[in-house]
């Protein structure tokens, strides 16, 4: 097929309900050439680092991500190429061995907390979505994913959230919000946004003669 496949970025803190937004856009297109590319696959390679330096990194800067090589992958998926999708361990806090083959779509839908802190991550997206959720909930919803998913304690979560998660979205993930073209308050439970999302895609698809 010689059109080139649309790519959608879902952007927003920890805890904003971006994946979900992401899950529920990709669930509406079950029928047709689309495919997730998650910004937490692109964790920098640690394996020259110790384990100590490693357990160090911190997971909400712009620095820990492999922009470099999602940018190379996102141009091939665009050229209709075939990629080497990374697998983060999160155990071992690097790189897995494992890679994930990823065959081309018509439907590439970008998800991560900076995906639109990138300015060449942002201008190869033709939608820009920012799922803007209040401080209060994302807490709320980190705490109940890391203690029952993760196995954390409250007081580790909270002091990762004050220490760490906090600061980075203030000073790198919520300034991005201006460059979306479309702000979705409350995430996954905005219905409306989402099928407005939709069919916005359907239309961009139909453009590029697609559907």
């Amino acid at each position: 097929m010689g059109t080139k496949p649309i790519i959608i970025g879902v952007a927003g803190g920890s805890g904003s309900g971006k994946t979900t937004v992401a899950n529920k856009i990709y669930c509406k297109f079950q029928n047709q050439d689309i495919l997730m590319i998650e910004q937490d696959a692109y964790y920098k390679d640690q394996s020259h680092l110790p384990m100590e330096e490693r357990l160090k990194t911190n997971y909400d800067h712009p620095l820990a991500f492999d922009n470099d090589l999602l940018l190379d992958h996102l141009r091939k998926l665009l050229d209709r190429e075939e990629i080497d999708k990374p697998v983060y361990d999160y155990a071992n806090h690097t790189r897995s061995k494992e890679i994930m083959k990823q065959s081309p779509r018509d439907v590439i839908i970008l998800e991560g907390i900076l995906i639109l802190e990138d300015e060449r991550l942002r201008d190869i997206m033709d939608i820009k979505l920012y799922v803007d959720t209040d401080a209060d909930l994302r807490i709320i919803r980190r705490l109940m994913r890391d203690i029952k998913d993760r196995g954390r304690t409250i007081d580790s979560v909270i002091d990762q959230y004050t220490e760490v998660v906090r600061p980075m979205h203030l000073q790198f993930i919520e300034p991005t919000k201006r460059y979306a073209d479309v702000i979705i308050p409350e995430g996954g439970n905005n219905q409306v946004a989402i099928d407005l999302m939709v069919t916005k895609i359907k239309t961009i698809l139909e453009q590029k003669l697609i559907l």
